[in-house]
């Protein structure tokens, strides 16, 4: 009896034994892989960074290298990502992240704002519109986009920013105004956010934490 009994024992720890053997090959080779290829997805995600970046800030605004550092800040409970874009050890513009609720979901944009309030570029990081009408918000679809370069809150006024359809200066979409609508939101609600706290924003003190 004692017999059998052993030998039930060796049957179930040998499938146990094996299974942590294995489970611990497969985390040690996740490892490996992951050590691997962070280095490389995050020099990629640099490098689309720094592509977006020349496009919504003109090089001529800043001779440092914004994208060494990046900052959080919590704002009403809502966090938000930037960069300070220097130039002559001034800062020149901030280049933030920010999302909007669209008609099918976030829609994230990098903002470029000079110091002087401007808006110096926009653009969209990632959006789930309906395609074929909200995805005109997308620079290869359409120029769209482009129309918030060189806005500011004064101008126009706040009543100018939203779509034609709701008295503003703005054109929208047929079949899809709420997507331009809330691009427009989330890019007048960054111009108040940075103007609330610009004192932090456009703040030079290197000793401050920042996260890469």
């Amino acid at each position: 009896m004692k017999l059998i009994t052993d030998k039930i024992k060796e049957n179930l720890a040998y499938p146990a034994s094996l299974m942590g053997i294995v489970t611990l090959i497969v985390c040690s080779l996740l490892m490996v892989t992951d050590n691997l290829t962070a280095e490389p997805i995050a020099q990629r995600q640099k490098e689309d960074l720094t592509k977006l970046l020349d496009q919504v800030l003109p090089s001529e605004l800043y001779d440092n290298q914004p994208l060494d550092q990046k900052y959080q800040v919590d704002i009403e409970g809502h966090e938000l990502s930037f960069y300070r874009a220097k130039l002559e050890d001034k800062v020149s513009a901030i280049i933030l992240f920010t999302k909007s609720a669209g008609y099918s979901g976030d829609i994230s944009l990098i903002v470029a704002i000079t110091a002087e309030g401007k808006v110096s570029g926009v653009r969209v990081l990632s959006h789930t519109e309906t395609p074929g009408l909200g995805d005109k918000i997308e620079l290869p679809k359409s120029d769209w986009i482009l129309s918030f370069n060189g806005l500011s809150l004064s101008q126009p006024d706040s009543a100018g920013w939203a779509v034609k359809k709701d008295g503003g200066q703005f054109d929208a979409f047929t079949g899809a105004t709420i997507t331009p609508r809330a691009v427009i939101k989330g890019v007048y609600i960054t111009l108040q956010q940075l103007k609330e706290n610009k004192a932090f924003f456009l703040q030079t003190n290197e000793s401050e934490s920042a996260t890469n």
